[in-house]
């Protein structure tokens, strides 16, 4: 066996090591190196120190600036559709390069959040959290990288404003599209994580919400064309919820409440609405249809609830 770089005592001691000082001539090197940390974590292997001391002074010296919008795409991707997403994301900013490539990601760490529904209080954390989640619920690229992307707008929450953060949905959907327009992200990863920042804060109040606003919702994520993409939501919202500490394992029923609130209201039949009603009036009729579907929806989940207990 010739092993020149002591490879079998570095795989024995679970340790990834770089092997030549040729290793600083590629910044590529850098998420490879982060996604394979995240490939073996489960197996035990580290990142040496050298090494990682080795990615710290390439991102100094600016290496990471020139890296190509496809190749950091290209690791990105191959690492959320991996084993333990989260390390990935923790080694590039161990090594100061999440800042350069993913800088609105990097800002969450140190943002605090209210105890009272955050525990972990610390939102980059909470991300972290999340993603640990996404990964147990789901194996789909589109509910990790969403789950990565639904808390951006509380990068910028003014600090007199901490730890609540008002209107961070829609400033989250912002910084999505900025990412998006940075990284050849595709259309339905940027799509369903634009949903997820809107509206995930109206998914956890579901069973609160008046019918008119649980339409509001179906229609703001084109559940009733898109049933599919809805379901990826739905999962992108329960792994939010249970990405905080110490609620790993709680219940969402809200997910379920709003598959029912669905199927409620897409059992209208808009032909026969249609057949009634003046062309220009069908659109609020159908709307109106739906409406009162959902108030009955409520009303008989309500009971079921009552009869519960």
């Amino acid at each position: 066996m010739i092993d020149p770089y002591g490879g079998i005592n570095d795989i024995q001691q679970r340790v990834l090591r770089h092997v030549s000082d040729a290793f600083a001539e590629d910044p590529v090197r850098i998420l490879r190196v982060a996604k394979f940390a995240a490939r073996f974590n489960h197996l035990g292997f580290t990142i040496a120190p050298e090494t990682l001391q080795l990615m710290r002074q390439m991102v100094i010296d600016g290496e990471v600036d020139a890296l190509v919008p496809d190749r950091v795409w290209q690791e990105t991707e191959a690492a959320l559709v991996g084993r333990s997403v989260r390390t990935y994301i923790e080694v590039l900013r161990d090594c100061g390069a999440l800042k350069v490539l993913l800088p609105e990601v990097d800002v969450l760490f140190g943002v605090p959040q209210p105890k009272k529904w955050h525990p972990e209080i610390d939102t980059g954390v909470h991300v972290l959290m999340v993603l640990d989640q996404a990964e147990a619920l789901s194996a789909d690229l589109e509910v990790r990288f969403a789950a990565l992307m639904h808390d951006l707008g509380k990068g910028n929450t003014p600090s007199y404003r901490l730890p609540s953060h008002p209107g961070h949905e829609g400033r989250g959907c912002k910084l999505i599209r900025r990412i998006a327009e940075r990284l050849p992200v595709p259309n339905a990863c940027r799509d369903l994580a634009l949903l997820a920042s809107e509206f995930h804060t109206h998914c956890h109040r579901a069973l609160e919400l008046r019918a008119k606003t649980i339409l509001k919702v179906l229609e703001g994520t084109d559940a009733f064309r898109r049933p599919g993409r809805f379901e990826k939501f739905l999962i992108t919202c329960e792994a939010d919820a249970r990405g905080r500490g110490g609620l790993e394992d709680r219940l969402y029923p809200q997910a379920d409440y709003l598959r029912g609130a669905l199927a409620a209201a897409a059992a209208v039949d808009a032909g026969v609405i249609a057949k009634d009603s003046e062309a220009s009036k069908i659109p609020a009729a159908i709307r109106r249809a739906r409406e009162i579907a959902l108030q009955d929806y409520r009303r008989s989940a309500a009971a079921v609830e009552i009869q519960k207990h």
